[in-house]
């Protein structure tokens, strides 16, 4: 079983989707410290003038003190509002500005009645892979039984993870390869793989194009074929 292992963004870049079609099943990493104003609470879409502008998810409780899994939405439907005023300038531009506006409003509906930051960003993720018809088997870390030693350094939890859930791979962006020792997986019987991503540039006018943005802004300009040919043929693993 191939296994990949990230912390819960907020509708990533499509990067991401490429490492959920390289594995057979993921973890959504939500057990250590809470990181504020990093990719789980915001992303980037284009702005109505030029360049890029943040699309935001506002707690109630930002902080280091806490875990991933602890932090809370301050308001889910002002949230939802804010993030659809900030994509409303994609109208009669992007044609596929519906069908992506479709994809958030599925994703908010999915977390009516909850506040919690990491059901959102896993409903996102739930979304856009069904929009893609791209297959998502998941698991919540925190919601696991899963054993730990204390003190573990940045590259070894993903080798516990993935020692305790039986992966015989262990598949991990190429940008993070720094901070994994392959000596300790192949102890373990893991082989450890990088996958690259390789760029994917589409039109988007009257807009310049802009790199690395929110999966959202790839949905409003391209098929979901397009994109899912993209996200399977557009990277590679070594």
């Amino acid at each position: 079983m191939k296994l990949g292992i990230m912390q819960p963004y907020f509708f990533p870049y499509l990067g991401h989707f490429s490492l959920i079609a390289a594995v057979d099943e993921w973890v959504v990493f939500d057990i250590t410290q809470y990181t504020p104003k990093s990719w789980m609470s915001r992303n980037r879409v284009l702005h109505p003038k030029e360049g890029w502008q943040y699309v935001n998810v506002p707690l109630s409780n930002s902080s280091i003190s806490i875990k991933t899994h602890e932090a809370r939405i301050l308001d889910l439907d002002a949230t939802r509002r804010a993030l659809l005023g900030k994509l409303s300038h994609y109208k009669g531009r992007a044609p596929f500005y519906r069908a992506t506006l479709g994809v958030v409003e599925r994703t908010f509906e999915r977390c009516q009645g909850r506040d919690d930051l990491v059901a959102l960003n896993v409903a996102g993720l739930q979304e856009v892979c069904a929009h893609l018809q791209l297959p998502f088997r998941h698991r919540v870390c925190s919601a696991l039984q899963l054993d730990f030693p204390t003190g573990l350094q940045a590259g070894d939890w993903a080798l516990h993870i993935s020692r305790q859930l039986g992966a015989t791979h262990y598949l991990n962006p190429a940008s993070g390869r720094d901070i994994f020792d392959p000596v300790k997986f192949a102890a373990q019987g893991i082989a450890l793989q990088f996958l690259q991503p390789l760029p994917f540039a589409y039109a988007t006018p009257p807009y310049q194009h802009e790199a690395h943005l929110s999966v959202l802004d790839a949905l409003m300009w391209n098929a979901p074929e397009q994109l899912l040919d993209a996200i399977r043929e557009r990277a590679v693993i070594a």
